[in-house]
């Protein structure tokens, strides 16, 4: 999660002279039933490759491959596009085999799995997340300190902001006006304006900051506190800071749609793994369920009907599917290695 070491190149336009080259392979001997189902959930393989899961028979039913590092995906409010942070492999670079400047965000059909557009974004993007009126797309760079803003009229970057040191996993307020990112290295949450395109202030939130959340209200920010096996829980009428204590290296964290739960991904590390997930009643600030599911806990997201909670488990390159009712695992898939991302299409 901590970024990488590097040079620093500006970002540039969407197509480059570099190709990413991107490959589907679609399963065989798919029934009716699943493949006109239109709810599917995608996972990010770090080793590179997405899979395409379907949500009613929990079966793979594509994988896309890609030269390079997938870590997080997002589907868009719509569900036509799914968006995926790339870095690109190549010899004589860095030693994780990074092309410095090269780093990429992917589009795609969400439903062919069509590569639709690539948009270079720097050098190690780490979340993108598409704002709710489908107007832009943000992607934060690791490496750079920035977070870049993809219009989506035209795929172009509107402008890359400054942030605090690693930005990485954020989301956006519900009604599209301000971005809450994660500064895994400085401690600090940016609050970004969308409408004016920069940064309004830091909030600090405490140790390690890897993900956050927001109420459908706007009015509660999450936060989890990867070095302190916490979850920051802000006022952002006063920007107070509560904790609430959980697992073992807490990586993404995720709230249902009716604000009612929200669930943490306790990931640990890979000499120390945790293989759980914390369910928190947002009433009243407290874990209500720990869930067991596969090592290394580090993705999470909610069906819309809020009846299933999915987790991409980094260790056993799984996902575990968790029926939210029963607080209980009902299902567990592999998919392609070291799963970072999730996100779910209704």
């Amino acid at each position: 999660m901590p970024k990488s070491e590097g040079h620093s190149h500006s970002g540039g336009e969407s197509d480059h002279s570099e190709e990413v080259s991107s490959s589907t392979v679609v399963e065989e001997n798919l029934n009716n039933e699943a493949t006109s189902n239109n709810s599917f959930y995608f996972t990010a393989n770090e080793e590179g490759s997405i899979t395409k899961l379907d949500s009613n028979t929990n079966r793979i039913i594509a994988t896309i491959n890609v030269e390079g590092s997938i870590h997080n995906v997002q589907i868009s409010p719509n569900g036509k596009v799914l968006a995926a942070t790339l870095v690109p492999k190549s010899d004589g670079h860095d030693d994780k085999g990074s092309v410095h400047g090269h780093g990429y965000i992917l589009f795609y059909n969400s439903e062919t799995t069509e590569l639709i557009k690539k948009v270079n974004v720097g050098n190690h993007p780490a979340h993108v997340v598409f704002t709710d009126d489908n107007k832009y797309v943000l992607a934060t760079d690791s490496e750079k300190n920035t977070v870049s803003v993809i219009d989506l009229s035209s795929y172009k970057i509107a402008k890359t902001i400054p942030t605090g040191e690693g930005p990485h996993g954020f989301r956006i307020s519900n009604d599209s006006k301000y971005a809450y990112i994660a500064n895994s290295e400085s401690d600090t949450v940016s609050v970004i304006d969308i409408n004016e395109l920069k940064e309004i202030k830091k909030i600090k939130v405490g140790n390690t900051p890897i993900t956050t959340a927001i109420t459908k209200d706007n009015t509660k920010l999450l936060v989890t506190l990867n070095s302190e096996n916490a979850l920051a829980v802000v006022d952002l009428a006063t920007d107070n800071v509560t904790k609430i204590t959980v697992d073992q290296g807490p990586a993404q964290v995720y709230i249902q749609n009716n604000n009612k739960f929200a669930f943490v991904a306790n990931q640990g590390t890979e000499s120390n793994p945790s293989n759980t997930i914390s369910k928190i009643d947002l009433s009243t600030n407290k874990v209500v369920s720990t869930i067991e599911v596969g090592e290394g806990a580090h993705g999470i997201v909610v069906s819309g009907d809020n009846k299933f909670v999915y987790i991409t488990n980094m260790y056993d390159n799984t996902v575990s599917v968790v029926d939210n009712s029963k607080d209980k695992v009902i299902a567990i898939i592999p998919v392609g290695k070291t799963p970072n991302g999730i996100t779910y299409k209704n």
